[in-house]
């Protein structure tokens, strides 16, 4: 089994966040209250090349939280963790504090 994926050209590994099912207090939230499609990277490729062989690096760091579209992506089991791939263009943004 493999320990680690190293995603080839432009495409980045993103492990989703899961948003809080329920308060500090106890209180539930219901699923549609708190949806953000976020994710973490924990992994990207080297890049893409363009027609003159020059690379074009990724936009996005691993650690980064990024904003992810509602679909797409392609869903890769590792372990007991799902993590999704993604083309660099089709991440819509980095989330920052």
């Amino acid at each position: 089994m493999a320990k680690r994926l190293i995603p080839s050209l432009n495409r980045v590994l993103v492990e989703k966040i899961l948003p809080p099912t329920k308060t500090t207090a106890g209180i539930l939230l219901p699923e549609k209250a708190s949806k953000l499609n976020s994710g973490k990277v924990v992994a990207v490729g080297p890049g893409a090349r363009d027609r003159a062989g020059n690379l074009i690096p990724v936009s996005v760091k691993e650690g980064e939280t990024v904003l992810l579209p509602e679909f797409g992506g392609t869903q890769v089991k590792l372990g007991d963790k799902e993590f999704h791939l993604f083309r660099d263009e089709d991440i819509l943004g980095t989330l920052h504090d």
